[in-house]
C-alpha cells in the first residue's frame, strides 16, 4: 500500500525523524489557512505547495493544459491561494503517471527550508528497501539527491552507495557512521545524519514497510538533517498489525476495478493482455499466466478468487474480467481441494446465466475433488463454455479460441 508524502512524513516524525513541516489542504482556502498556521509554528515566510499523488517526479510534472508544475514555491499568501487553485481538482502528469496523469485532490503546504540559497544547503538521496536476492534490508544513498537521481544512477553509478543490514543484528552504529562519512559530513551535521539514519531504519522496520525513499534528504544552512520528501510503501501483508496505517489508504489513487475486486475478497491486478484468467491460489495463478503465454496469448489480469470460491464470488470475478474490452477469452483454472469442483462448476454455469450475453469463449479447467462430475455439468449446460481437465488441454483450447 502506497502512502502520500504527508502521511509518510507523519510516520517519520513519530519515530523522531526530522522533517520539513507541513499541513495538508483540500481547498485553496484551507491552503491559505494552513500557510498562516505554518508561519506561526515555524516562522517561515515562503511556502512550498506540493501536489499529493501516488507518483514521483511531481516537481517536473505539469498540470494538464497549463505550465503549472506539481510542486511550486509561494512567496505570499496570494501565491499560496493561486497556486493551490491551479493544482487542486486538476490532472498532474509526471514520468511515473504516464499520459493519463492523476487527479490532485490534496496539496501539502510546507515550510520553505531552502533559505538563504543554494550555496548554503545540500541535497542527498536515501532509501531503505528489501534486497530480495540477498535476503537483507539495504540502505541506498547518494551525495547527489534531488529530482535527477535517476540520471545519477544511470550515468554515475559510483555515486550510489549501499549499506546492507544483517537481519540477525540489525543496523550497527558503525554503519550509520559510515553512511554519514560517505556523504561527506562533519561536525554537527555528521552527528545529525547518524541520528537520522537510525530513526529512519527503526521506522522502516517497525511499520512493516517495503520502501522508504527520502529524496531529497536535506542539510539545512545551519547543519540540520531533515526529510524534505517522503515516499513510503507498506507491505500489505503487515497491515493487520497496523490498523492506524491501514486507515491511511487512499482508494482514489488506486485502480477502481482493483478496489472493487478487493471489496469482494478477490485479488485482482489488471494487465495488458487478451486472455482473462480466474484461478484459486497465487501459485496456480502464476502458472496459469505462464501457460497462457505459452499458448500464444497474453494474460489480461491476475485474479485469485481464493481457496473458498463460491458462486457469488465467481460471478463477481466474471463481471470484473468482462469489463476489459481487450479480453478475447477467459481461462478458469480451479483446483478443488477444500471446495468441490462440481460446486464450482455449478457456480460458473449460474454466473454465466445471471450475467447473460457473454460474447467471449470461456475455458474451464477444474481439477481435484469431483473433477469428472464438474466436467459433466459444464458439458451438459449447453452454454458456450469449453471444459478441460488437464492443463495442456486447457492451453490448447486457449490457443484455438484466441486464434479464432
Amino acid at each position: 500500500m502506497n502512502l502520500h508524502e504527508y502521511q509518510g512524513k507523519s510516520i517519520l516524525k513519530s519515530f523522531g525523524v526530522a522533517i520539513q513541516e507541513g499541513i495538508v489542504a483540500e481547498t485553496p482556502e484551507q491552503a491559505v489557512e494552513a500557510a498562516k498556521e505554518l508561519q506561526k509554528q515555524t516562522g517561515t515566510g515562503w511556502w512550498v505547495v506540493k501536489s499529493q499523488i501516488h507518483a514521483g517526479g511531481r516537481g517536473k510534472g505539469k498540470i494538464v493544459g497549463t505550465e503549472q508544475r506539481g510542486v511550486q514555491l509561494a512567496k505570499s499568501l496570494d501565491d499560496v491561494k493561486n497556486i493551490s487553485q491551479a493544482i487542486l481538482g486538476n490532472v498532474l502528469v509526471t514520468l511515473q503517471t504516464g499520459e493519463k496523469g492523476k487527479k490532485v485532490n490534496k496539496v501539502l503546504i510546507a515550510q520553505d527550508v531552502y533559505y538563504p540559497g543554494p550555496e548554503a544547503h545540500k541535497e542527498f538521496y536515501m532509501s531503505v528497501l528489501l534486497d530480495r536476492g540477498r535476503g537483507r534490508n539495504v540502505i541506498v544513498y547518494s551525495t547527489e539527491g534531488g529530482m535527477n537521481i535517476e540520471e545519477v544512477a544511470e550515468h554515475t553509478p559510483h555515486l550510489i552507495h549501499r549499506e546492507e543490514i544483517d537481519p540477525k543484528v540489525g543496523l550497527r552504529d558503525f554503519q550509520a557512521r559510515r553512511i554519514a562519512f560517505n556523504l561527506g559530513l562533519a561536525g554537527d551535521s555528521f552527528k545529525s545524519m547518524i541520528s537520522f539514519v537510525k530513526s529512519l531504519y527503526k521506522a522502516y522496520e517497525s511499520i512493516d514497510a517495503s520502501l522508504f525513499e527520502i529524496n531529497p534528504l536535506f542539510k539545512t544552512s545551519d547543519g540540520k538533517i531533515i526529510a524534505v520528501d517522503s515516499k513510503v510503501t507498506i507491505d500489505g501483508n503487515g497491515l493487520i498489525r497496523h490498523k492506524d496505517i491501514a486507515e491511511m489508504r487512499d482508494t482514489s489513487e488506486e485502480d477502481p476495478t482493483e478496489v472493487e475486486a478487493g471489496s469482494y475478497g478477490l485479488n485482482y491486478v489488471k494487465l495488458d493482455g487478451n486472455v482473462g484468467c480466474m484461478v484459486n491460489g497465487a501459485g496456480l495463478a502464476m502458472a496459469t499466466m505462464d501457460i497462457i503465454k505459452l499458448s500464444g496469448g497474453d494474460p489480461a489480469n491476475f485474479l485469485d478468487v481464493g481457496g473458498t470460491a463460491n458462486a457469488a464470488r465467481v460471478e463477481q470475478a466474471f463481471r470484473i474480467i468482462l469489463r476489459d474490452e481487450k479480453v478475447k477469452a477467459i481461462l478458469v483454472n480451479i483446483f478443488g481441494g477444500i471446495v468441490r469442483c462440481d460446486r464450482v462448476a455449478q457456480g460458473i454455469v449460474d454466473a454465466y446465466k445471471n450475467i447473460g450475453n457473454i460474447q467471449v469463449p470461456i475455458i474451464v479447467r477444474l481439477q481435484g475433488t469431483n473433477a469428472e462430475e464438474a466436467k459433466k455439468i459444464i458439458t451438459e449446460s449447453g452454454l458456450k463454455v469449453y471444459s478441460a481437465i488437464e492443463l495442456q488441454e486447457a492451453a490448447d483450447l486457449v490457443k484455438q479460441v484466441v486464434k479464432n
